[in-house]
Formats: C-alpha cells, structure tokens, sequence
C-alpha cells in the first residue's frame, strides 16, 4: 500500500482529499510534519481560496523547498486546484504578485470569461498517452471551481479546460502531476484519475 501525505498547510480541502485517497487504496496522513512529506511515497499538495494566502502558508511551513526537492529527484508530486497554480512560478490576483513555488513554467492569471467563478462539471481535453487519464471516455467530466488558472501550455502536452478561453485543466511533468478540477469531488472520474495516479508509485 502507497503511503501518501496530504500536506496540512492550513488551506484546502485536506479531509475530503484525504477520504478519496483512502477509498481507492492509499495509506493517507495528512500532516504538516515536512519529513513525513519528504519520505512519502507520494505527497499531494491541496488548496483552495486565494493563491498569495495558499502561498503563504506554504512559506511560514517551509514546504516549497520539499516540493521542489521532490521533483527534482524524480518523486511523486500531485497538486489539487490552488495547489496546482502555486506550483507555477507566479500568480498574479487583483493585481497582487505572489511568487509560486516555480516548478511549472508560467504564470496564473483570472479568466477571461464572462461568467466567474467556472463551477460545476466540465469536460477536458487530456492529450495523447495521458497517464492520468488512462482508461477514462473523452467525455468524462469532473468537477471545477475557480476563477483562476495557468494558460495552457499545448507544446507540453497539457490537458485542456475551457471557459472563456482555454486554461490548463490538468499538467504532467515527470513526477510531477497537478488538476485544476477537484477529483475528489468528482466522484467515480475521479476515483479513476486517483487510482491511476497511485499506480505511479510504486
């Protein structure tokens, strides 16, 4: 069984998260002890509400340094909502920019969409060979809630989100994974992308 941190930093939905992961075969702690998130097998990095608040408590935790560690060596790294926008290099909220944890290349911005925030279940277009969607029908959908998201970036093979203009829905580097939709709010897709998330780790 997969041993998976859920990293309490004081933002995201940390429960719920912890709840899906369980439910499809992770051994799930959820804790801001930054040894436990350096020895996991995987470390999942929630949030939600504002990227500048998110990363500050990431900063008081000192977390961004294992998150960059741990992709550095290759270990893996998921990242949920605004814990995937932190993982880019900057997001800029009402004018206020706030420097990510910078292992995406990029930047989050507001959408350009007449109607925010995007909520409710949309359908992504993952690329060809997407790991995460493995064995999920093109016309699967989960759940979003933002007003927030990087550009995609097509020439690395993002999953593309659209609403007012397209955004990047999930990212896959390596090691490294990242949704701005919540999967464990999307039930059995969800439970799907999860489980094949976790088949990565050992």
């Amino acid at each position: 069984m997969s041993r998976v941190v859920v990293l309490d930093y004081g933002s995201g939905n940390l429960r719920s998260a912890e709840r899906a992961l369980a439910r499809v075969g992770a051994d799930v702690t959820v804790t801001d002890d930054l040894a436990a998130a350096r020895e996991a097998d995987g470390l999942v990095v929630p949030g939600v509400g504002a990227y500048a608040a998110c990363m500050a408590g990431i900063d008081a935790l000192g977390a961004g340094a294992v998150v960059r560690a741990r992709v550095a060596a290759g270990r893996p790294v998921l990242g949920i909502c605004v814990g995937m926008q932190v993982l880019y290099e900057l997001g800029d909220e009402h004018g206020v920019r706030t420097e990510g944890i910078g292992v995406l290349a990029g930047e989050v911005r507001r959408l350009a969409a007449p109607i925010l925030p995007h909520m409710g279940w949309n359908t992504v277009r993952p690329p060809a060979g997407s790991m995460l969607f493995a064995g999920l029908a093109s016309d699967t959908r989960f759940y979003f809630v933002h007003s927030y998201a990087a550009k995609a970036d097509l020439s690395a093979g993002d999953t593309i989100g659209e609403h007012g203009e397209p955004f990047a829905a999930a990212v896959e580097r390596g090691s490294l994974a990242a949704t701005q939709f919540h999967p464990e709010k999307s039930g059995d897709a969800g439970a799907h992308l999860l489980t094949n998330w976790l088949a990565t780790l050992s």
